[in-house]
């Protein structure tokens, strides 16, 4: 049962702390949806999509004014278009008439995003994927709301360096192809290393081959919740820090799960998984940053920041899977420096590197997110950027991924504005020192020994 105290410290963490549910995704599988014509094939998509999503902003809308819970967005995933589009799509043409059609599912029903325009290629490349992935850059640039993903690697499978490579030259292609608004499109365009087939944050959202025929799974976020809760034990001792950090992101997961069952119920649409991440905002007190700083730390970047970083992201795994039993997706805590004002504030102060945020990402949920570099950098600098996250990932079994933004035109010392969640960046400098040889191998890195447990 639910008492009078713990409603009115809900309601304090909503409307003081930024405590918000950031999604409710509805993930569609669109297998049934195959076909060798092209256009069978757009219209097949739009029907599916259009039918089950129809109702998923008004259910949002209404969950949120009856619970008074702010529910943020309301997106959807589908399954990867590379698999779909394989019998259909001959050329990377034909898969951007698939992300217009996505566009305008994604208009039409009120979706802010749309996950799915996306290719696993961890092993091997087919022709689909292959296209797919060439017709990244001009989809991104005809579309608002459509997202990418491309898995290159996983700890069972090591890395598809041709793959890395050629992301390397993807991401630089989509830079230029959206280069009159700041890049944009590589805002929507990640790179992964063990993607999870249930994740419902963008813009790597995507609806695994695993995955029920549809589900809803649900994100949320507080790390204004969890930087008060800290506010109250300045003085105390890790296990007192790690205990509270517990049991804030226990309370917090509850929100979600409300959410995501009465979604579930209303549509009528199984529920999949509850993804508790620290996801910041640009808002004041809504940031990853000011928790590792109320943890101890002067500025984020200081030394003790990964280890901060690691206590913080084991303790909310820790908190939320004791608050539901279907704990999913990426949760822990994101560290994208474009949505969080702390980590901002930290590389203007000289604070925070790129290599400092690579090592953060050893113990995050993700990996180098948001972060905008100069726009005359090289393809394969950001193949060999790829390269070392997705490293990370598969030596240590989890999921990291890029989303980096070269915005051409500009360079170190300049700031790049996004928007709305996406925020402002200060461009940051990258080591210039080639790893163009490495790079051009090909082929690929093989899993690790630990890999094969069988």
């Amino acid at each position: 049962m639910i008492n009078i105290f713990e409603v009115n410290e809900t309601n304090k963490m909503i409307e003081q702390e930024n405590l918000d549910v950031r999604t409710i995704t509805l993930g569609i599988s669109l297998l049934d949806c195959i076909d060798s014509d092209l256009d069978r094939l757009n219209k097949n998509i739009y029907t599916k999509i259009t039918t089950l999503a129809k109702n998923l902003v008004s259910t949002g809308n209404e969950i949120e004014k009856e619970f008074g819970i702010p529910i943020v967005n309301k997106r959807i995933s589908v399954t990867p278009i590379a698999l779909i589009g394989g019998s259909a799509c001959k050329e990377p043409g034909d898969f951007v008439t698939i992300a217009k059609t996505l566009d305008q599912v994604a208009k039409e029903v009120g979706v802010n995003f749309i996950g799915g325009y996306s290719a696993l290629v961890s092993k091997g490349m087919t022709k689909a994927d292959e296209n797919l992935i060439k017709s990244i850059p001009k989809a991104l640039s005809v579309t608002e709301r459509v997202c990418s993903s491309v898995n290159v690697g996983s700890t069972k499978t090591g890395l598809n360096m041709d793959a890395v490579k050629l992301m390397g030259e993807i991401v630089l292609k989509t830079a230029e192809y959206t280069k009159e608004a700041d890049s944009l499109g590589c805002a929507k365009l990640v790179v992964f290393c063990n993607a999870p087939d249930d994740n419902p944050f963008m813009a790597g959202a995507f609806h695994g081959v695993t995955e029920a025929d549809a589900i809803i799974n649900v994100g949320v976020s507080g790390p204004g919740v969890v930087r008060t809760a800290l506010t109250k034990v300045r003085d105390a001792n890790f296990e007192v820090l790690c205990e509270t950090i517990k049991k804030t992101a226990f309370k917090v997961t509850r929100v979600g799960q409300l959410v995501a069952r009465e979604a579930s119920k209303r549509m009528g649409i199984p529920f999949g998984i509850v993804d508790l991440s620290l996801a910041p905002t640009p808002a004041i007190g809504d940031s990853v940053a000011d928790i590792l700083q109320e943890i101890g730390l002067e500025r984020v970047g200081a030394p003790g920041t990964t280890a901060a970083l690691a206590l913080l992201n084991d303790q909310v795994k820790k908190g939320g899977v004791m608050a539901s039993s279907y704990v999913g997706g990426l949760s822990g805590a994101f560290i994208p420096v474009s949505e969080d004002q702390g980590m901002i504030d930290a590389v203007t102060a000289g604070a925070l590197t790129i290599e400092k945020l690579e090592a953060m990402t050893c113990v995050c949920s993700v990996g180098l997110d948001m972060i905008a570099i100069p726009g005359n950098t090289n393809a394969s600098t950001i193949a060999g950027i790829i390269a070392d996250e997705a490293a990370i990932g598969m030596i240590n079994q989890k999921t990291t991924a890029v989303r980096v933004i070269p915005v051409i035109g500009k360079g170190v010392g300049e700031t790049v504005e996004f928007g709305g969640l996406l925020g402002y960046a200060p461009i940051m400098p990258v080591n210039n020192f080639s790893c163009e040889a490495f790079v051009n191998r090909g082929g690929r890195i093989p899993a690790p020994i630990h890999s094969f447990k069988n």
